[in-house]
């Protein structure tokens, strides 16, 4: 899509995932290795009463979900658009509450704000709201993420 394409508003469901105690553990050996995250044993007596997910591990889910959308998503004939670029960093990343084993979370993104850039008139800055939200309902992820996307028409005024 093109910068112009985006609108505020505009919600996209990435999908769910279902977290196993093996995966987590594994995901938290490799990248994050507290207790909490390794150890079943050491957990139960930990700050959250038994082993979770790393939030890391809920955010590479985000993304996992995220690329698989847009690879999975038909692109009509001479479509020509941009199929998204690169992010120069993101905002109010939470893990508000604990992901355990057997958890489905489920995963959002809403855009939120449109910024063309001045000083690169070629490009714009698309911000989304994305979230998950395990099967009960209760929010374990939540941050704002930027990218950047080429300007069909620099210059213009941001889309309505």
């Amino acid at each position: 899509m093109w910068f112009e394409d985006f609108k505020i508003g505009s919600k996209m469901e990435l999908g769910s995932y279902t977290f196993s105690e093996e995966e987590i553990i594994r995901f938290a050996k490799k990248y994050d290795p507290q207790p909490f995250h390794v150890d079943p044993e050491a957990a139960k007596n930990g700050p959250y009463g038994g082993l979770i997910a790393s939030g890391w591990h809920t955010s590479a889910t985000w993304m996992k979900l995220m690329i698989a959308l847009r690879q999975s998503t038909p692109r009509p004939a001479g479509d020509d658009s941009p199929q998204g670029g690169p992010s120069p960093g993101f905002f109010d990343m939470r893990w508000p509450n604990p992901v355990r084993a057997g958890d489905t979370i489920t995963y959002s993104a809403e855009c939120v704000e449109l910024v063309p850039l001045k000083s690169r008139p070629e490009w714009g800055i698309v911000r989304h709201r994305n979230e998950g939200f395990n099967q009960d309902g209760k929010m374990v992820f939540h941050f704002i993420g930027q990218g950047l996307m080429p300007r069909r028409d620099p210059g213009d005024d941001i889309p309505s």
